[in-house]
C-alpha cells in the first residue's frame, strides 16, 4: 500500500512540473516520516549532505557539462560529418552514423540523456528526411544512446561504484568490450533492416571527403584519449578525468571559434 501511495505522490509532483530529483526526495521523506516518525528527519540533512560530498559523484555533472559543450561548440556536427563520410555509402548508412556517433559521444559524456539531447535533434529529422520511418529513427537513436550506460565513462557505473564501494576504473575496463560489441551488433541489425526495407544510402564514398572530415574532427578524437587514457593509465581519477573532459571540450570549442564566452555562459 505504501508503495502505491509513494508512486501516486511522485506522479502528482511530476504532473505539476516538480523536478524529478526533488519529487523523489519528497516522496522518500514522506515514506520515512510515515514509517519511522518525524524524529528520523534529524539525520536526513546530514545524510543528504554527506552524499553530495562524495568525490566520485562530482564526475557526473562534469561529464554532462562536457557533452553540452561539445554540442554547443559544433563538435557533434563534425563527428556526424566524419561518420557520414566513413559509412554513409552503406545501405542504411545514416542509421549506422547515428550509432557510431552515439558510441563516440558516450565515451565523452557518459550520459544517455546527454547523448539523445545532443544528437537526436539533428539525426532524427535527417533520417526522416531521407525516408527512414519515424519510429525506426527514434528507436535507433534511443537504443544507441543507451550504450552510454555500458561504455566508459558511464555515469551509472560511477553511481554503482560509489554505492557498492567498488573501483570505478575496474568497472570502466569491464564495460569497454561489451559496449563496443553492442554498438557493432546494432549496426549489423540496422544494415539488415535497411536491406529488407530498401532504405537509401547517405552518400557515395569519397576518400577526399573522408580525409577532410577526419581533419576537421581530429581534435574531437583526442577527447577519449585524454579522458580514458588518463583514467586507465592511473594518471587521473574518474572525477579528475571528467574535469579534463570539460577543459578539453572548452579548448576545442574556442579553437574552432564556435564557442564564445556568451554562449558558454
Amino acid at each position: 500500500m505504501m508503495l502505491l501511495i509513494m508512486f501516486s505522490i511522485l506522479l502528482f509532483l511530476l504532473s505539476i512540473n516538480v523536478p524529478i530529483a526533488i519529487g523523489i526526495a519528497i516522496t522518500t521523506v514522506f515514506a520515512m516520516v510515515v514509517n519511522q516518525g518525524p524524529s528520523f528527519l534529524i539525520d536526513t540533512a546530514i545524510v543528504l549532505y554527506d552524499g553530495t560530498m562524495k568525490f566520485p559523484l562530482i564526475a557526473i555533472p562534469l561529464f554532462i557539462l562536457a557533452g553540452s559543450i561539445m554540442n554547443t561548440a559544433g563538435i557533434s556536427r563534425r563527428l556526424i560529418a566524419f561518420a557520414s563520410a566513413l559509412v554513409g555509402f552503406v545501405k542504411g548508412g545514416l542509421a549506422m552514423i547515428n550509432i557510431a556517433v552515439s558510441m563516440f559521444f558516450a565515451e565523452i559524456s557518459g550520459s544517455a540523456v546527454a547523448d539523445v539531447a545532443a544528437l537526436g535533434s539533428i539525426l532524427i529529422p535527417a533520417m526522416k528526411k531521407k525516408g527512414y520511418p519515424g519510429p525506426f529513427s527514434a528507436a535507433v537513436t534511443s537504443s544507441s544512446a543507451s550504450l552510454a550506460i555500458i561504455i566508459p565513462p558511464s555515469i551509472p557505473m560511477i553511481l554503482y561504484a560509489v554505492m557498492a564501494q567498488s573501483s570505478v576504473v575496474q568497472l570502466f575496463v569491464a564495460g569497454i568490450i561489451p559496449g563496443i560489441l553492442g554498438g557493432f551488433l546494432m549496426m549489423f541489425a540496422a544494415y539488415v533492416y535497411a536491406r529488407k526495407k530498401d532504405l537509401p544510402v547517405e552518400e557515395a564514398f569519397d576518400f577526399k571527403n573522408l580525409k577532410k572530415t577526419a581533419k576537421e574532427a581530429s581534435l574531437a578524437f583526442t577527447l577519449p584519449l585524454i579522458i580514458l587514457g588518463g583514467i586507465f593509465g592511473g594518471i587521473v581519477t574518474a572525477t579528475e578525468g571528467a574535469g579534463l573532459a570539460v577543459l578539453a571540450a572548452l579548448l576545442i570549442g574556442f579553437i574552432h571559434r564556435e564557442l564564445d564566452f556568451k554562449s558558454f555562459l
